[in-house]
């Protein structure tokens, strides 16, 4: 069942605050360079699919967007 709580809703638990900026930070960091490779891999598939660069060559554009971009975003 519900529990009835009177007063206001800061007199609960404690937060952990340094634990949820870490979260935060990870949570982040993982959408930074997600997005990062999802770019770079629609730039290598074009690459691959509407030019004569065939798939070896567009691996290595992947691979190197992605080293690009992993400085750029540090």
């Amino acid at each position: 069942m519900a529990e009835h709580h009177t007063g206001p809703l800061e007199t609960g638990a404690s937060m952990d605050y340094p634990e949820h900026e870490k979260t935060y930070n990870l949570f982040l960091h993982l959408i930074k360079y997600g997005t990062m490779f999802c770019v770079t891999l629609l730039i290598a598939m074009a690459a691959a699919f509407f030019t004569a660069a065939g798939f070896f060559s567009s691996l290595f554009l992947l691979i190197v967007l992605n080293i690009v971009g992993f400085f750029i975003l540090r």
